[in-house]
């Protein structure tokens, strides 16, 4: 599982480096090219419902191990596509794979575990992030980058009138890209995806037990008085958060090469930076998970993504408050999601299609959220909009939060008051009947 978390964090960071590549491949524009985003997390939406469905009933080495290869496929394609309608569209496919791998991972760590999981979320979510730290520094600083030739992208990816799209889409569907780095990165992730791959297909051969879902209905079961109020106000918590992550992550590449002036392969490092700190601290947070309670973990990554977010634009022509509060937002985002799924499974038990649910809305926050910020520059290039997001969702989520917690908790507090008062109301009786 941890293994296929590197890869899937990998092919979700290896978009941002690689996104101007990309748009010149296909001879367009940043903004033009944003529908990317789209169309990803819809194939990522489309297989987070698969994967809560199937994993109750499919082999689950089978259904990952079909799923990495897909994802395979789909790396090894990506560099040949010339046209923006065709590279959406392999995105879209292997988006699908992504969201069974999401999903999948998530409910089988809790089907071991249940609430007593909170270590192993963090550890599985903690391998996405190390593939997430891994891909930029695999796609710039490993790899190099070249100048391509040819009448492409423009140095400005932000300007909205540069490429149009008729003419754009009028060349040949495939193609070797004028870049190989590009054709290397993708080639190189998709390999160790393959091998990922290879051995679950032989763990498949070799064990058509469901143990996972035989402990999992040992487990107790649990279902909170607002069981589904509760899963449609962690949607939205997740819908803004994981918005958020992915716009950060994908687009502080572009934002420091044509709104603060980095060079491309310190805007890379600045990529690597906000992956790393991320990686990091969710490492720690296999530690800190098994002293500290998830909603306690929560409180204080809402705290330190509000802090730094708002630093960022109040600061955002400094470079040195973009290293510093770049470090400080993926430190702070890191342990949210697990943190997330490892509280509400204290409150009530989650299953596949409950997974599934939760996760469809981290994938519409990351199919709506990055697009929109990618039109928005478009047409306001002198506003740091990706920060102006951050900023907004950090303090939705700083607000849902509280509400969340005290839906959770409201029945529990007013059972024990009741319990309270019965056991008051038996040791006064037995006074009575003593005296």
């Amino acid at each position: 599982y941890f293994a296929c978390f590197i890869g899937v964090g990998m092919n979700v960071a290896i978009l941002g480096p690689t996104f101007q590549d990309l748009a010149t491949n296909v001879n367009r524009n940043i903004s033009s090219l944003s529908q990317i985003f789209v169309g990803r997390a819809f194939g990522y939406l489309s297989g987070s419902v698969i994967g809560g469905l199937l994993f109750d009933s499919v082999n689950h080495f089978l259904l990952l191990g079909v799923s990495t290869l897909v994802t395979t496929v789909g790396l090894y394609l990506v560099p040949f596509c010339k046209t923006a309608v065709l590279l959406i569209i392999v995105m879209s496919v292997f988006g699908v794979s992504f969201g069974i791998l999401d999903t999948g991972g998530n409910v089988l760590i809790l089907a071991l575990w249940g609430d007593k999981g909170a270590p192993h979320l963090q550890a599985l979510h903690f391998s996405f992030a190390l593939g997430a730290f891994l891909a930029p520094l695999l796609a710039k600083l490993a790899l190099g980058t070249t100048e391509p030739a040819g009448n492409h992208t423009e140095p400005d990816p932000l300007h909205p009138a540069l490429n149009q799209s008729a003419e754009a889409d009028s060349g040949p569907v495939f193609g070797a890209p004028e870049d190989m780095n590009l054709l290397w990165a993708y080639a190189v992730i998709g390999t160790y995806v393959f091998i990922v791959s290879s051995f679950l297909f032989v763990l498949f051969f070799k064990k058509s037990s469901r143990g996972p879902k035989a402990k999992m209905s040992a487990q107790t079961f649990r279902r909170a008085k607002y069981h589904r109020a509760l899963l449609c106000l962690l949607f939205v918590f997740f819908f803004f958060y994981v918005g958020a992550e992915v716009t950060y992550g994908s687009y502080v590449f572009s934002f420091a090469t044509t709104h603060v002036g980095m060079e491309e392969s310190e805007a890379a490092g600045l990529n690597s930076i906000f992956w790393a700190t991320f990686a990091a601290c969710r490492g720690l947070a296999i530690l800190f998970a098994t002293c500290l309670q998830p909603g306690t973990m929560i409180v204080l990554s809402n705290v330190g993504s509000l802090a730094s977010s708002f630093f960022l634009v109040l600061f955002d022509k400094s470079p040195v408050c973009l290293w510093v509060a770049t470090s400080v937002y993926g430190a702070s985002m890191a342990t949210t999601f697990p943190s997330g799924v490892s509280w509400i499974e204290q409150y009530t038990t989650i299953h596949g299609k409950s997974a599934a649910f939760f996760v469809v809305g981290g994938t519409l926050g990351e199919m709506a959220i990055p697009a929109a910020v990618g039109l928005l520059q478009g047409k306001y290039p002198d506003l740091p909009v990706i920060l102006y997001t951050c900023l907004g969702s950090a303090v939705f989520t700083v607000i849902l939060f509280p509400v969340m917690y005290k839906l959770a908790t409201w029945p529990l507090a007013h059972q024990h008051k009741a319990n309270r008062k019965s056991e008051d109301q038996r040791a006064y009786s037995l006074l009575l009947a003593g005296l």
